[in-house]
């Protein structure tokens, strides 16, 4: 068998610390995984891997094939990326993540054109909300709406993330439109659980207010508060590019559009500036043109 695909598998096993999940990673079954593992141990002639039903551990032997197979691994990326960099194609494989909303809403449909244009590029994109170390799961690219980036990691400012509140036809009829942000107070309020869960702040010209809302939902999950406002469930705290959509097909109406919430930033985060790949490097450009077009 392959060695290099076996230091592969290998590596993802120590990451994952799991043979289930490296199979599923790597797209291949639990059974091949335990075959690469099998080849380095009889090639090195050592236990790599101490394993049992519920865990997997690293060997002080695995420990040195790791550092190894890390420069290996990487230095064979290296190799391919500047092969087809003479050859004016970009090569490998980019790891992204970026929040569920955005990637089901904007990403994927970016990341598609993108790769219509380097058709040997493969991505590999991780849809979550969780904040991730990009370091340590080497992420090459990290798609976040924040004010506050990490100080740690690169931020390059893609397009400014309004939000506006909003509610379904039907609510409104049924519960009457709010005239003042005070009104809030006496409506069924759903909230974003990472973003103005309790208190929404409003502004209108010079004027800032801090309704405490009672929120009648709450979620993690910015889509999941945005299909109950649009059953009729109450008036949410919704980013443009989330609901523009909607507000165009008349599903859901603003709610008191002279008072704005806080903007907020779409950044492409990365770890470092230096050593970026040519693919890394062209999808960053990608990208800022990309989200300079739609009316965000």
């Amino acid at each position: 068998m392959d060695r290099l695909t076996a230091m592969l598998v290998f590596t993802e096993v120590a990451r994952s610390g799991s043979f289930s999940l490296s199979a599923k990673k790597l797209a291949m079954s639990r059974a091949m995984v335990t075959r690469h593992i099998d080849v380095l141990e009889s090639w090195l002639g050592a236990r790599i891997l101490q394993r049992t039903t519920r865990h997997v551990s690293i060997t002080q032997a695995g420990e040195a094939l790791l550092q190894h197979s890390r420069h290996l691994l990487s230095l064979v990326e290296q190799i391919e990326e500047e092969s087809a960099s003479q050859k004016h194609e970009l090569r490998g494989q980019l790891k992204l993540t970026c929040g569920v909303a955005l990637g089901q809403t904007h990403v994927a449909a970016i990341l598609t054109k993108f790769v219509s244009q380097h058709p040997h590029l493969k991505i590999d994109l991780s849809a979550s909300d969780d904040v991730v170390n990009l370091i340590e799961e080497r992420i090459d690219i990290a798609i976040r709406v924040s004010n506050t980036p990490d100080p740690m990691l690169v931020a390059r400012s893609l397009a400014v993330c309004d939000s506006v509140l909003v509610a379904s036809p039907g609510y409104l009829e049924q519960f009457g439109l709010p005239q003042q942000p005070q009104d809030l107070l006496e409506h069924r309020c759903l909230s974003y659980a990472n973003f103005g869960k309790c208190v929404w702040h409003l502004t209108r010209a010079e004027q800032h207010v801090e309704i405490a809302i009672c929120s009648y939902l709450s979620s993690n999950e910015t889509s999941v508060v945005l299909r109950y406002a649009l059953e009729g469930g109450g008036i949410a705290m919704q980013p443009t590019f989330l609901v523009n959509e909607y507000l165009k097909q008349g599903k859901l109406s603003l709610v008191l559009p002279d008072w704005h919430p806080p903007s907020m930033h779409i950044y492409a985060l990365y770890p470092s500036r230096r050593h970026l790949s040519p693919a890394v490097r062209a999808l960053l450009d990608f990208l800022v043109l990309q989200f300079a077009q739609p009316a965000w």
